[in-house]
């Protein structure tokens, strides 16, 4: 344990990994002049700091009038090297081995312990796998402090769930929890009946949900719902964590059907921050017993957790965008272990890491039988094959062809029809109408793009800088006329617009995302992710722009397009009500099995691919970003470290880092940054097999920890898991 006296710790003292055990007891040191707690006299305090050397508890004193209030799990303020810093406090201690007078605490921010021993611990494990910092992953998992809503709730310090019933009728009284699922929507699947009685009775089993309908009173939501309200019945608590907000405002409807409405609490940042922190509250009083929202619900403090839920885990908004890149299946497998509880992955597709599961043993696959998808879900139809060439030889190069027309055409007359596509805006991305090279800015070297709904004729501005263009001239061929390089979600509603006259078009992407539209005999072009859903499902789905999703430079870009493929065909109504997808992509093996309805044989089959080839899931991947000095001091510290063990580590890099979504700074070369240090900005790749993952994450945390304390090199960017890397 280390000590402070108001300074930074020693930069070689050993990083400690875990908040709660570890922690030597000694005769407690005393203050000068200062009357101290007469039991447990030591604080052991976390600082809020991303420094990855200040992560561990530091010592303090605990005076006499704060002895009450200092309660483990309270936020407080210490004085740490000349600084006021806020921190938890997570133990009390009846003495420290300091040897020397120790800091006493400078405040109690609140009373209210809202850092829970089983959430304290978990963040300990989330940042030990990622190798950050556990104050980084209590940023997320702890909201920002609403001081009104403590006095409302909690005026002596603690938390009365009685005083949340009385606050309002929002969260009153609602429907009881079922006392049997007999005729629930698991019916229909394989080992789901046995799941959902196994939850009822007290125990955790894990399964893998291969759902089929995302519409209708039988969809996805009520699925979740029904599992949920089966392991209330077992007296425990659940947590459920969705994408976004569309998918987190149907589970929540579909719970508050089975649920009382006082027993639901929703979490997500969109919300607000006192609508979060209120909600929050409910869960630490125990009077709501089921948490559902976004990324942060994973840390939600329920008591006596039996269900972790995650929907669609492939989708990368579970990425938490701030260090450490924590993803909250990780998050939710990572409590399931901690505390004994059932685990629910669902999806309409399994991602590779899911599958990984499946074949590992660790959870079983709950799915339909063919006699069930074949009812359930719609018929596809592929643009691209030998039969549909054979008629329409012109499918291949046209963006809508004939059969999509017709399907567009046929299911306009019996209700909506959706069309995904690839690109939202109007013209995304141009190019030299003679040579095709792609335009770029003269200034950054960034993509132009059109706008408005105008075309060509109008003028080109940067999508990177924002710089127009209206004297743009091709840098290869010195010609001036641009063409289209890909059609948005604009451009393609104006053109569908005009090939049906008098149907309406609805269009959902960028910042006007619809979550629903009317039964109405309507044309709804969505971007991928974007598209709403229609309460009796849409008659028709188009899935354009499918070679455009298949192309992209990403390990995951099939995997990611039959995710998206499904998750839009499972809007549309089964084969039997004339429910019918056209998809224009060429007959790849994503395809083959959007056509079969397989979305678990598309994943065996990507994740054979993967172990053969030594890629993740198979194996764990840290890229480690910075100076190109800075990144070759760390890897080599690390190899050397791990070297001493007998591990060897398979690497890749350094290799220049190339500019994904932004432009590089003024007069640095197209696709680096400069480094701090000068020079370019480089990636290093480090390849990790799962058995050794444990020992390779300490060291590269503790590389990282003494890196920062000792101040040699510019700090790097250390990222485990990173689906965007490859």
């Amino acid at each position: 344990m280390t000590q402070v006296r108001g300074g930074a710790p020693a930069p070689d003292e050993p990083l400690q990994l875990s908040l709660l055990h570890g922690f030597p007891a000694s005769a407690a040191s005393a203050t000068s002049g200062l009357a101290l707690a007469a039991e447990l006299p030591v604080a052991r305090v976390l600082l809020e700091s991303s420094l990855p050397h200040l992560d561990r508890p530091f010592d303090y004193s605990v005076p006499a009038d704060l002895d009450a209030e200092a309660r483990p799990g309270v936020r407080v303020k210490v004085k740490f090297n000349g600084q006021e810093l806020p921190g938890y406090l997570v133990a009390r201690a009846a003495g420290s081995d300091a040897g020397h007078t120790l800091v006493p605490l400078h405040k109690v921010v609140s009373s209210v312990p809202v850092l829970t021993p089983a959430v304290a611990e978990l963040a300990g494990h989330v940042a030990a796998r990622y190798a950050g910092t556990v104050s980084d992953v209590l940023r997320v998992a702890v909201p920002p402090r609403m001081a009104k809503l403590e006095k409302e709730f909690a005026p002596d310090g603690h938390l009365d769930p009685a005083l949340f019933a009385e606050a309002g009728s929002d969260h009153g009284a609602g429907p009881a929890i079922p006392a049997g699922l007999e005729a629930s929507s698991w019916s229909g699947y394989r080992n789901g009946p046995a799941f959902l009685q196994h939850l009822g009775a007290g125990e955790s089993p894990r399964a893998v949900l291969s759902a089929l309908q995302g519409f209708g009173p039988g969809g996805w939501p009520r699925m979740l719902a029904e599992a949920v309200a089966a392991v209330r019945l077992s007296g425990r608590g659940a947590v459920v964590v969705v994408p976004d907000y569309r998918d987190l405002d149907r589970v929540e409807s579909a719970l508050l059907e089975l649920l009382p409405a006082g027993d639901v609490a929703r979490l997500t940042a969109d919300d607000g921050q006192t609508p979060r922190y209120r909600s929050f509250l409910r869960l630490l009083s125990g009077a709501a017993g089921v948490a559902v929202g976004t990324r942060s619900a994973a840390y939600a403090p329920v008591h006596n957790v039996g269900l972790v839920v995650c929907w669609d885990d492939g989708d990368d908004l579970h990425i938490e965008q701030r260090s450490p890149y924590a993803h909250s299946r990780e998050v939710l497998l990572l409590r399931a272990g901690q505390e004994g509880a059932a685990c629910l992955l669902a999806g309409h597709t399994r991602s590779t890491e899911t599958q990984r599961l499946v074949e590992s043993g660790w959870a079983w696959p709950v799915e339909a039988d063919r006699a069930v998808v074949r009812s359930t879900v719609p018929r596809v139809l592929n643009t691209a094959d030998s039969f549909e060439l054979e008629h329409d030889p012109l499918a291949r190069i046209a963006r809508l062809p004939g059969a999509a027309w017709r399907a567009a055409k046929e299911g306009l007359e019996r209700g909506p029809v959706l069309v995904q596509v690839a690109r939202a805006g109007y013209a995304p991305s141009l190019a030299c109408e003679n040579c095709r090279d792609p335009a770029r800015c003269t200034v950054c070297s960034g993509p132009l793009a059109v706008a408005g709904a105008t075309g060509t004729s109008a003028v080109p501005q940067c999508r990177w800088c924002s710089t127009p263009a209206p004297a743009w001239r091709c840098s290869t061929c010195n010609g001036v006329r641009l063409r289209r390089g890909a059609t948005g979600v604009l451009r393609t509603a104006e053109e569908l617009g005009r090939a049906f006259p008098g149907k309406p078009v609805m269009t959902s992407s960028g910042d006007r995302v619809l979550a629903t539209v009317p039964d109405v005999k309507a044309l709804v072009v969505a971007t991928v992710g974007a598209e709403p859903v229609a309460a009796g499902g849409y008659a028709a789905a188009l899935l354009l722009d499918g070679d455009s999703l298949l192309r992209r430079e990403n390990l995951r870009a099939g995997e990611d397009a039959v995710r998206r493929w499904f998750n839009a065909a499972a809007l549309v109504r089964p084969a039997h009500d004339r429910g019918l997808v056209v998809i224009t992509a060429d007959d790849t093996a994503g395809v083959g099995a959007l056509l079969r309805w397989d979305p678990a044989g598309y994943a065996r089959r990507e994740l054979a691919l993967r172990q053969e080839l030594q890629l993740p899931p198979s194996v764990r991947i840290a890229s480690v970003t910075g100076g190109r000095t800075a990144v070759g001091h760390f890897t080599q510290a690390v190899e050397q470290r791990l070297g001493t063990q007998g591990i060897v580590l398979r690497t890749a890099g350094p290799a220049p880092l190339v500019i994904a979504a932004g432009a590089p700074g003024p007069g640095s070369p197209a696709g680096t940054t400069p480094g701090r240090g000068g020079g370019e900005d480089v990636r290093t790749l480090l390849f990790i097999p799962y058995g050794q993952a444990t020992e390779a994450t300490k060291v590269m945390r503790a590389v990282k920890a003494a890196a920062a304390a000792k101040r040699t090199d510019d700090p790097v960017q250390l990222r485990l898991d990173g689906v965007d890397v490859l």
